[in-house]
């Protein structure tokens, strides 16, 4: 039972805690609050939109616009705000609709142009911060980092997925950025390991790619300056060299099987780039220089919005203008990377087109009519548990209560933690939840009404029943946590939340049963008002006693305990039915099995023999 109590009270003893020492305000919008957050279409927001322009005028395709969606909704979503909803609109427009106010840091952040660029490899580390900064600012890291670069070599010929990054943390101050300046200068060349200053060295010892702000986006790196970065899915942080190559110098990138060196089509998916004249030559000769170089700095990073997308080894200098990245590549993969690659070739750049305040007046009017729907189906679960279970049915009506307490702690802590936002469809999945919670506790009161059927005490009841509803619960939730899950995996937009709340009450649910509802049940089975059965408990022997027994076809015998109408029973079988009515036979074994149907037909034979053969001698003195 003390289990039960830490297991309700700790969530709010946590968001309380969070309320006293993080709480929310304006200075610190992200801080913790006792109500969860909504989600644009309950509480309204801001529109921005956004206009995709090029800087040489060509046209912007709709692949083109559809990465600028994934490089955006990156940037939003790393920046804290969930919930945000991003489409096109017409051919260059993007429209951005983020709940709550908008600040001008975050307009300015997803409004940055995002363009590729190809830097050399200086060193690779792991994502954590390194406790111990290594003193000499031309290591390369420890052997941590070492074996992080080694794998990140042979292992990552490229990364698919969004492609976002960020300055080193902080920045640096105009003495730190002169000294770069001046290691620059005197570089041999951008590989030189003599560019990573101490300021440089520092910024890559504190930078934690682990933590989303870093992986953001939006771009604002020198290209004439070492970058120290992350790499987009969070594993790896680089320090990079100067840019070699710029994305504008890249014609085409397209995925596909690459071929052997005999010319034959491999089964090996790759990533074929294919430059202009410039950027051949200027391909050509820092490839050139990196293939002679030990690991990691025979790299050529891919940098996109500032992160690194892929950071393949040179195999052999490329001279042609035509380079293959090939490694742990599925065609999806493959063809992900190809998109992000023509995306940051081009030389595209967002426009504030404008900027509105979004009502959630509609929300807000929907959010009532949800809500009084909730509470009258509340109120219909309420009623019937009372009606079918009287007194029990109150335990039904508290581990309702205590699911909902729970579910509304951790949605607020999850809006606190992680930025969470509840939407209209997720106060759909709450209220759909409502039925499911309540089959639980009623699959496990029937359960508990067969054992007191077959005779056993309350007590015993309690135990055999809970063993046999604990299977059908599970498995009835394993089939509702299943399709939350496949829902929220394969759909986008308000589905998603509705999965989720879905999925976050039937585990919600579960815990109840365990953790609340079967400890009471089984403290209620020693009070007396319970265990004698009085007639308000819902545990009455009167109406539990003697149930209608089904004997196959269709058919059932007798009349019900309650007094209700005779069931339809065969007339060549309705002597056997009187015989067995006046001496009903036993429904478990002498040890306390529960009889098989073979068994208990047996035993309904051997009764109503019994009875025909105790009658026999009383006709018999009537005749004479």
């Amino acid at each position: 039972m003390l289990l039960t109590i830490l297991t309700i009270l700790l969530p709010f003893g946590a968001l309380l805690a969070g309320w006293q020492l993080d709480g929310k305000s304006s200075d610190n919008p992200d801080g913790a609050s006792l109500a969860p957050g909504l989600a644009l279409d309950l509480q309204g927001g801001t529109q921005v939109i956004l206009k995709a322009v090029t800087s040489d005028g060509s046209e912007v395709t709709p692949e083109a616009m559809e990465e600028a969606i994934g490089v955006i909704r990156q940037r939003v979503d790393a920046n804290g705000v969930t919930e945000a909803e991003i489409a096109a609109q017409g051919s260059q427009q993007i429209v951005v609709e983020i709940p709550g106010e908008v600040d001008d840091e975050t307009v300015a952040l997803i409004s940055k142009a995002a363009q590729m660029k190809f830097r050399p490899v200086l060193t690779i580390g792991n994502p954590t911060p390194t406790v111990q900064p290594s003193a000499d600012p031309s290591a390369s890291g420890d052997a941590d980092d070492e074996a992080a670069g080694d794998e990140a070599a042979e292992g990552e010929s490229a990364e698919d997925g969004s492609t976002e990054g960020e300055e080193a943390p902080g920045g640096f101050t105009e003495e730190e950025i002169a000294e770069q300046e001046a290691a620059v200068e005197a570089a041999t060349d951008a590989s030189d390991l003599s560019q990573i200053t101490p300021s440089v060295q520092a910024a890559f010892d504190e930078l934690d790619c682990t933590d989303p702000q870093n992986l953001q986006g939006g771009g604002g790196d020198r290209p004439d300056l070492p970058l120290v970065t992350c790499d987009q899915t969070g594993i790896a942080k680089y320090v990079l060299g100067p840019v070699e190559v710029d994305g504008t110098d890249l014609s085409s990138a397209s995925s596909g099987l690459v071929p052997n060196s005999n010319g034959t089509v491999s089964n090996v998916w790759g990533v074929t780039l294919d430059l202009n004249s410039d950027g051949a030559r200027d391909f050509r000769e820092t490839t050139e220089r990196l293939f002679p170089l030990e690991s990691p700095r025979n790299q050529f990073a891919i940098v996109l919005d500032a992160l690194v997308v892929s950071a393949p080894s040179i195999n052999d200098p490329i001279t042609n203008g035509q380079a293959v990245i090939s490694g742990s590549f599925t065609q999806s993969s493959a063809a992900t990377l190809a998109n992000q690659l023509s995306f940051g070739s081009l030389p595209l750049t967002f426009q504030v087109d404008g900027q509105n305040q979004i009502s959630a007046t509609l929300g807000s009017e929907q959010l009532q009519r949800g809500l009084i729907a909730g509470l009258i189906g509340l109120a219909l679960v309420v009623v019937y548990s009372l009606f079918q279970y009287r007194t029990l049915g109150l335990l039904t009506v508290a581990s309702l209560v205590v699911a909902a307490a729970m579910t509304y702690v951790t949605i607020a802590l999850l809006s606190w933690g992680i930025g969470y936002r509840l939407s209209l469809p997720g106060v759909a999945g709450l209220i759909v939840a409502i039925g499911f919670t309540a089959d639980s506790f009623i699959v496990y009161f029937e359960r508990i009404r067969d054992e007191l059927r077959d005779g056993r005490s309350l007590r015993l009841a309690v135990q055999r029943g809970w063993v046999r509803a604990r299977r059908t619960i599970y498995a009835a939730k394993a089939v509702n946590l299943l399709s939350a899950v496949i829902l929220y995996f394969m759909t986008v937009g308000g589905v998603r939340g509705f999965a989720f709340t879905l999925g976050l009450t039937t585990i919600i649910d579960v815990m109840v049963v365990i953790w609340f509802t079967h400890p009471v049940m089984e403290l209620i089975a020693k009070v007396p008002f319970f265990r004698d059965g009085h007639k308000a408990s819902g545990l009455s022997p009167d109406r539990l006693s003697s149930p209608p027994r089904y004997r196959g076809a269709g058919q059932f015998t007798g009349r019900t305990s309650a007094g209700t109408e005779d069931e339809v029973v065969p007339e060549p079988e309705r002597e056997l039915v009187s015989a067995q009515s006046a001496r009903p036979a036993p429904r478990v074994t002498e040890d306390g099995r529960r009889m098989t149907i073979a068994e208990r037909r047996a035993a309904e034979r051997k009764a109503a023999a019994g009875s025909a053969d105790a009658a026999q001698p009383a006709q018999n003195e009537e005749k004479h």
